[in-house]
């Protein structure tokens, strides 16, 4: 499990990245999370935390200097958590991705924060390959997108490291303690979830084209869920 967490750490580490550096928008929950539960034996989980989480902040866009929650880290660690605290206690039911989902939800705005952070730190060697670019320096100006790189993917992988074994330990000790009626609600929010990212997700249809990309991206959903479920 401990490899693991590493190979999932630095996979997902890079995943964030491309939030801010890359932006081929394979940071999108709905293939971060999957990319994370291929890793761990487990796609299928990881396309199920994975549409959750696209669903619940599909509408939050980084336009100008707006950051949005880290849904990329938490959508990371949901999968990573429920796929292992499953492989410990001998089954995945689906209550414990509903609980996975509900503890590390606020884990997204605490990400959220480290990219606040992150980009306040930035302005400094911003102003300062300004000033390279200015003398004529253009080594310098490429060694501080690096440093910047490396910070930003180093900050993400060593939080997701953190994440991923409390979250284990929470999950595994709690969910066989759980009453049987709270596991019933667990269930319950697990059927819940797909319905409040739908609300959401209609909420954008007022955006031009919102309305197609979003029956586009259910109906591709619909099939690859299909195609795994069918092996």
């Amino acid at each position: 499990m401990i490899m693991n967490v590493l190979i999932v750490s630095i996979a997902g580490g890079l995943l964030c990245l491309d939030r801010v550096f890359i932006q081929t928008l394979i940071s999108r929950p709905i293939v971060a999370a999957p990319v994370t539960g291929a890793i761990l034996g487990d796609p299928y989980t990881g396309l199920i935390a994975g549409a959750f989480i696209e669903l619940l902040w599909i509408d939050r866009l980084p336009i100008g200097a707006y950051v949005p929650p880290n849904d990329t880290a938490a959508a990371i660690v949901i999968a990573a958590c429920a796929i292992e605290s499953g492989r410990i206690l001998g089954h995945l039911p689906q209550g414990l991705i509903a609980l996975a989902v509900l503890i590390f939800v606020p884990f997204a705005y605490l990400a959220q924060q480290m990219d606040r952070w992150i980009i306040r730190g930035n302005e400094k060697p911003a102003n300062e390959a300004l000033k390279n670019a200015m003398s004529g320096a253009p080594p310098a100006i490429a060694r501080k997108h690096l440093f910047a790189a490396l910070k930003t993917w180093l900050l993400s992988a060593g939080l997701i490291l953190i994440a991923i074994p409390i979250g284990i330990g929470v999950m595994t000790w709690s969910y066989p303690r759980l009453a049987p009626r709270i596991i019933r609600g667990l269930d319950l929010v697990y059927g819940l979830l797909p319905l409040i990212g739908t609300a959401v997700a209609l909420n954008t249809i007022h955006l031009r084209g919102a309305l197609p990309i979003f029956c586009a991206v259910f109906l591709s959903a619909t099939v690859i869920l299909h195609y795994i479920r069918s092996f």
